[in-house]
């Protein structure tokens, strides 16, 4: 073989080795690339988006779990999983992101006036617990472990703080027998906490909402509120009219009655064992 030809095969196999390792290298790449794509479309590659959390120390999770049942369980259900007033837990992006308290600390404290959420003065430490309890919670809709109980309390207790927190809107005769018609210690303390709200007594009636505009004129309409938003107000008329107004800013001026305002001022200002003896006092008018 003479010095060229043996020049050539040299630079022959270079190609060719280089190609080969060309090729290789696509080939992990497209392996590594289906891997990826294959964790990103499964249950558990979904789930990795999401903080990994170590399991939590069961008797804060207890401490949690009594917490929310008597602070959040009215409005988001007694499984976390949301009630006519207020969203699934579970499926809460919010709380699904956060990690130790830090998205769901502040929603507490400060609340959510335009949902409907007043604020809590809580402890830090007692609105942990409850962050602990929801953490633990599975997000599978299938699981029913969140189920909660409520202790009863001190019943003379009760009548002392129901005198001076409700007696002014309610009298002990138009309750008289409503342990009766809620035996559920859980069902009547949803009840009287947020009458209408999911977990409370089904045929309870409650008064709508009322509403009255008033345009830049002066002229008023009044009736049944259905729906407000930003941008409109829809009621029904006392002669049956269901009527769409748009907002404009502070136009129309709008005035709101809710029956529940008393209930819902009240929550912020209940501390656990006021709310156990009320339970526990309402127990008693059977």
């Amino acid at each position: 073989m003479n010095e060229r030809q043996h020049s050539r095969n040299v630079f022959a196999a270079a190609i060719s080795a280089g190609l080969v390792a060309i090729l290789a290298a696509e080939a992990a790449a497209y392996a590594q690339g289906l891997q990826l794509a294959a964790q990103a479309t499964s249950p558990a590659g979904f789930a990795s988006a999401y903080p990994q959390r170590a399991p939590a120390d069961p008797a804060v999770v207890a401490q949690g779990k009594a917490a929310y049942g008597v602070r959040c369980a009215f409005c988001h259900g007694s499984d976390a999983r949301g009630g006519e007033s207020g969203p699934n837990l579970l499926r809460s992006e919010l709380v699904l992101t956060d990690r130790q308290g830090e998205n769901i600390v502040p929603v507490v404290q400060q609340g959510r006036p335009a949902q409907g959420m007043p604020p809590f003065d809580l402890p830090v430490a007692q609105i942990q617990d409850i962050v602990t309890f929801l953490h633990s919670l599975p997000v599978s809709s299938h699981d029913r472990s969140a189920t909660i109980t409520i202790p009863l309390g001190d019943a003379a207790a009760g009548k002392r703080q129901f005198d001076s927190k409700c007696g002014s809107c309610h009298s002990v005769a138009s309750l008289q027998g409503i342990a009766a018609r809620v035996p559920d210690p859980r069902t009547l303390q949803q009840t009287w906490l947020l009458p209408g709200g999911r977990g409370g007594a089904p045929d309870l009636h409650i008064p709508p909402k009322r509403v009255t505009l008033t345009d830049a004129s002066g002229k008023t309409i009044s009736g049944d509120l259905n729906r407000i938003d930003d941008f409109l107000v829809t009621l029904t008329t006392d002669r049956g009219e269901s009527i769409t107004v748009e907002r404009h800013g502070e136009t129309p001026d709008v005035k709101l009655e809710d029956p529940l305002a008393g209930h819902t001022k009240l929550l912020p200002a209940l501390t656990d064992a006021n709310i156990h003896d009320i339970t526990a006092y309402l127990e008693t008018l059977k």
